[in-house]
């Protein structure tokens, strides 16, 4: 595997989606089952903030989740490989992150719970994939390199970093920086204000009154995915797209539209490889907002801080 396993120098590490495709897959149905455990505990939070994870000084976690009387975590720590899992009554466990079969990690994660108490019950498949093999018989994802699990959450580091710079520059409603489970990105979206019409669905294996309350609202969303392109890519699109968005020009000059997955994209190499990397990517997110702010004439006097 070629790559870099940490260099302080390397503030943008390089991780090619190729070199760790089956560890990423693994991990992906791992985040979807903790996922899974924070939504069916918590309160419900428009357009599924609550079931959402959040980038930590460790790794990936679910922050606190209300349970009876108190609360518990989970949060997957990508320095010292395991999901630990914390309860306000002071009890604690860990299931160790390493090679082991979907079905084993399940079973391990809420044995886990169970021991400290805490009873909870998922759907037990995963969503927006296809084929979704349930997880209790999901013996054919079971890779797990630390090391590219640890470069992950270090690119998930450097886009939190600028998606938080982001999300401060709008008064208007915006989403938390916050990382989605079903489809594994790192998001930021900002809201117009006004309603959008129902979203058509048709996502695999996810209910198209998922997708519905998601896009209740106008939009404009952007993001970091570990897919499309040779080191994953951020990302951005507004719904309902207002007419003319594909052809707006958009900076910098190494993002470009891509009408397969009907959003603008910047190549993380390219950000990786700039001369000031989080300016790429502010520039990335700021341009391709103006081209659905300005084509969908929203109210930006009132919904944007001054700069």
């Amino acid at each position: 595997m070629n790559r870099s396993v940490e260099n302080p120098g390397d503030e943008w590490p390089s991780l090619r989606v190729a070199d760790w495709a089956a560890t990423r897959d693994s991990l992906h149905m791992w985040l979807q089952i903790v996922g899974k455990i924070r939504l069916v505990q918590s309160p419900p939070v428009n357009h599924w903030w609550h079931t959402t994870l959040y980038v930590t000084a460790r790794g990936l976690g679910t922050s606190s989740i209300p349970y009876r009387g108190g609360v518990f975590d989970l949060e997957f720590d990508f320095c010292e490989h395991n999901l630990n899992i914390r309860a306000s009554d002071g009890g604690s466990s860990a299931v160790p992150l390493t090679a082991q079969p979907v079905s084993d990690f399940y079973s391990r994660t809420f044995g886990a719970l169970d021991e400290l108490g805490i009873e909870t019950r998922i759907h037990g498949a995963p969503n927006e994939v296809d084929p979704a093999i349930p997880f209790a018989q999901d013996h054919q994802h079971s890779a797990y390199d630390p090391d590219a699990a640890h470069l992950f959450w270090r690119q998930l580091l450097r886009a939190d970093r600028v998606l938080q710079q982001f999300r401060g520059e709008y008064l208007g409603k915006v989403s938390p920086v916050h990382f989605f489970w079903g489809a594994m990105d790192l998001a930021c979206t900002r809201f117009s204000g006004r309603t959008a019409p129902p979203h058509p669905g048709g996502i695999p294996h996810c209910p198209d009154e998922v997708m519905t309350e998601a896009y209740s609202h106008e939009l404009s969303s952007c993001g970091f995915w570990p897919g499309g392109g040779d080191e994953g890519a951020f990302y951005a699109y507004a719904y309902p797209a207002p007419d003319g968005y594909a052809d707006r020009p958009v900076r910098p000059d190494a993002a470009y539209y891509s009408a397969e997955l009907g959003e603008f994209v910047l190549p993380y190499e390219a950000v990786r490889t700039a001369a000031d990397p989080d300016a790429e990517v502010l520039e990335f997110l700021r341009s391709t907002y103006d081209a659905a702010a300005d084509l969908g004439n929203w109210d930006r006097a009132h919904l944007e801080r001054p700069t």
